[in-house]
């Protein structure tokens, strides 16, 4: 997984920029909110990444904190919510409004979004209660990305979600993602 990436900034095309890494060029998506944050063409900046592998391509998608990552992953997760709908989203709305509209249950503040209408705004609501609210909200978003990294790791070994919250509920606090991984999995094995 490539998690950050530090380097020259070379083109912006909406919604996606360019990053110069030591000659190489990545073409990172981002939403608008980062896009509009980021600095001349020519500037170092540093992106944190999210890496969607499929059949047909591998993308990558980049935010300017943790905070905005940790609410794409969020956002990916929830059923019917792919990236460039998570991408609007956060183009939208700042990921503490994001959370506030979360902690408040207010669909209305979702459907400004464009591409989001009444029902994919209460299925984000639903299944986003408790997973995002306050958390990112407070600056905790960061914290818990261990934890995501934990979760989208067993998930990609085949344990359902269910599963997965069960066995990231028997992890001590503060275990780093090795450890966690191998704690969970020693979990799991025993159900």
């Amino acid at each position: 997984m490539i998690g950050r990436i530090t380097g020259t900034l070379i083109e912006k095309t909406p919604p996606m920029v360019c990053v110069d890494v030591g000659g190489v060029g990545y073409e990172i998506d981002v939403p608008m909110s980062t896009l509009y944050d980021l600095p001349d063409n020519g500037a170092t900046i540093t992106l944190y990444t999210h890496l969607a592998v499929r059949e047909d391509a591998h993308t990558l998608y980049g935010f300017l904190s943790p905070k905005e990552r940790s609410a794409f992953r969020a956002l990916i997760k929830v059923t019917g919510i792919g990236a460039r709908t998570a991408l609007a989203v956060l183009s939208g709305m700042s990921v503490d409004e994001l959370a506030n509209a979360i902690t408040q249950q207010e669909t209305g503040l979702l459907t400004r979004v464009p591409g989001i209408g009444k029902k994919t705004a209460e299925r984000l609501l639903l299944e986003l209660r408790g997973k995002l609210g306050g958390d990112l909200a407070h600056g905790a978003g960061t914290v818990s990305s261990g934890r995501d990294d934990i979760l989208n790791a067993l998930l990609s070994l085949g344990y359902s979600n269910s599963e997965t919250q069960a066995a990231l509920k028997t992890l001590p606090e503060g275990v780093d993602v090795a450890e966690g991984i191998r704690l969970a999995l020693k979990s799991l094995a025993r159900h």
